[in-house]
């Protein structure tokens, strides 16, 4: 067998992406579409989009996404590769410049079919073989008019808080007693729970929504509750953050952030919210459900 050849894609070729047969698995983008280039209305650029050649045909590729002022991608969410080719996928990744999180997009309750279970669990071996390894897995929700917008449990004040230092104390405390797999990755890491704080707030300024959307939750009588940030991302509105401090869990307030959330997003125009947690926080994905929101699709997350 020849060797392969691997390089990116210039906007001159970029027609070889479609060479390889799309198995419809994994073929879409973190926000739904198919890959596409900017030039073309797509979310992709053919240099961060990689393909292994044999003998001058595409036997693997990979896309790497990143927001419009990106300089560097922030996740890769395409890869696949031809029927026998998993070594040639490995070798892919192991080449690309890039260290960044795999996010494999998969359909509700993928393991239940043979076929797409196989295809997963291909591709989440050969990142494996290039040294990655599985972090979560994520349920990714949708809401649209259609689901009926929920009514207020009217038990919270919402206000906006314009002050980040305020905002990032607020996430500290969220933090310090999570489920979220992202944030417990990097408490455990260097930066601890002071950076995990950051890269949230870091996250909020990078969505192109209104800095005035983030609001804190509080009791009537002053106590606070939590955060909810309404927020677009560079595919459309989306629930930005849910968090309780640790002294108001246990009365189902996620769900009174939720539907706040889902609210505003719809009062600004919103057809559609796009919404994600971990399968593993059972509370926030029981809110999810009793506010509308629909899974549409499963993701592995891989670093």
């Amino acid at each position: 067998m020849t060797d392969v050849v691997i390089r990116p894609l210039i906007p001159s070729d970029a027609h070889l992406f479609h060479a390889l047969h799309d198995p419809g698995l994994v073929g879409r983008s973190a926000f739904g579409h198919r890959w596409a280039t900017v030039a073309d209305g797509g979310e992709y650029r053919p240099e961060w989009t990689w393909v292994a050649l044999r003998d001058g045909v595409v036997v693997a590729r990979a896309a790497w996404w990143g927001g419009p002022d990106d300089t560097e991608p922030v996740l890769l969410n395409y890869f696949d590769f031809a029927e026998g080719e998993d070594a040639a996928g490995t070798e892919l990744l192991r080449r690309a410049p890039w260290s960044v999180e795999y996010e494999l997009i998969v359909p509700p309750a993928w393991r239940e079919t043979h076929g797409v279970r196989a295809a997963a669990s291909a591709r989440i071996a050969a990142a494996e073989a290039a040294g990655m390894k599985p972090l979560v897995e994520r349920y990714r929700y949708e809401w649209t008019p259609a689901d009926g917008l929920p009514e207020r449990p009217g038990r919270l004040v919402f206000r906006e808080e314009p002050d980040d230092a305020v905002v990032l104390d607020v996430l500290r405390r969220v933090h310090s007693r999570t489920l979220d797999a992202h944030a417990l990755r990097t408490i455990e890491g260097p930066g601890g729970l002071e950076q995990a704080a950051q890269e949230e707030l870091d996250f909020f300024n990078w969505c192109p929504s209104p800095r005035s959307w983030w609001q804190l939750a509080h009791t009537p009588d002053g106590a606070l509750v939590g955060i909810q940030v309404p927020a677009r991302n560079p595919g459309g509105p989306c629930v930005g953050f849910i968090g309780v401090v640790p002294e108001a869990r246990g009365h189902g307030y996620g769900y009174d952030l939720l539907v706040e959330c889902t609210r505003f997003l719809a009062g600004e125009g919103a057809t559609a919210v796009a919404g994600a947690t971990d399968r593993g926080n059972v509370p926030m994905a029981a809110a999810f459900a009793r506010a509308g929101h629909r899974i549409i699709q499963e993701r592995v997350h891989l670093v």
